[in-house]
């Protein structure tokens, strides 16, 4: 379809739980030090959800906040998607348990997988819809409760993740603003170096899935590694590219927060200073598909953007996955 309209983010929102899991907390549940964690990842804590609470109870909250900061009404959207890799349930949808929700009866909902890299994959879609004039505001949520699938007893993986969620509305734009241009790729050979492998139809639940542990994520932390450092700078130079900009064009970074390292090694090939790189990887730990939306929303709600700045989101994951993209900032006068 024939571009039509200028795409882009009308307002953000997020929401992360009271919790907080320290590293100090986590030397006294397996073995391991806040020195040892920190200098490997960056992170210092971690929100974590109560046993009751699933993925679309953060997703609502944050997606209010969104509503509101967009000026936007439930009733208004015509679509929602929600990435995720810990749904409410296999089905229904947590889209459509937010559909519900929140009230948003006139909007199509649907999950998309894509781990990490969930909430660039998502909105770039929801940008295409949006161009092409066939829907005009679409939620896009990021949301996760990874702790409901971290192995507690595998200190190599049980230190990463937390749980929260971000939420984006996307609509219509002034021209020459917003969405630029993305880039969105999979290297599907090296999935098993990060998975779940039990509870789809290859490994249905079982006695025997459960007593072997295998409905937990499990991760080669040294491939997984090795494939985000190339993939996080690799793809944003191709967003470059489709939006006509160059490395000195980005005003501001929001990766996906996984690994301080990762981020560090991929904002020098960008040549990105790092006081303009958004992190808050020491506070939240990796959110998988939350990621990006809470520091992206963080990040607005604290006026760190100003319009017409161009972000470079990037994103990188189980899949594996990468996906990133370039826009302009469109909020603001």
């Amino acid at each position: 379809m024939t571009k039509k309209n200028s795409a882009g983010i009308l307002g953000t929102g997020y929401c992360l739980p009271e919790k907080k899991l320290t590293n100090f907390d986590l030397e006294k549940m397996v073995n391991t030090s806040d020195d040892w964690i920190v200098e490997r990842t960056g992170i210092h804590e971690r929100r974590i959800v109560a046993k009751d609470v699933a993925t679309s109870s953060l997703a609502v909250k944050a997606a209010e906040m969104a509503l509101k900061d967009a000026n936007t009404t439930a009733e208004e959207l015509d679509l929602i998607i929600v990435a995720t890799i810990t749904p409410d349930r296999i089905i229904p949808s947590t889209a459509c348990i937010l559909q519900d929700k929140l009230g948003a009866k006139n909007a199509g909902a649907f999950d998309l997988t894509a781990a990490c890299s969930g909430f660039v994959y998502a909105s770039a879609i929801a940008c295409q819809f949006i161009e092409s004039g066939v829907y005009k505001k679409i939620l896009v949520i990021g949301a996760e409760t990874l702790s409901k699938i971290v192995d507690w007893q595998d200190r190599n993986t049980c230190v990463l993740f937390g749980d929260g969620a971000g939420a984006a509305v996307y609509g219509q734009v002034e021209a020459g603003y917003g969405m630029m241009g993305f880039d969105l790729g999979a290297d599907g050979p090296g999935g098993d170096n990060l998975q779940i492998p039990a509870g789809g139809s290859l490994h249905p639940a079982s006695l025997e899935t459960v007593n072997e542990r295998m409905h937990y994520m499990q991760m080669n932390g040294k491939e997984v590694f090795r494939f985000s450092v190339k993939a996080m700078g690799e793809t944003v130079l191709r967003s470059l590219e489709k939006a006509a900009l160059q490395r000195e064009d980005i005003d501001w970074l929001v990766p996906h927060q996984a690994n301080i390292r990762i981020i560090q090694t991929g904002a020098k090939r960008l040549k990105m200073p790092m006081d303009k790189v958004i992190i808050n990887l020491d506070k939240y730990g990796n959110t998988s598909a939350a990621s990006i939306p809470i520091a992206l929303a963080e990040a607005a709600h604290n006026n760190h953007f100003k319009k017409g700045d161009v972000l470079a989101f990037s994103g990188f994951g189980a899949g594996l996955t990468w996906a990133s993209c370039v826009m302009k900032w469109a909020k603001g006068e």
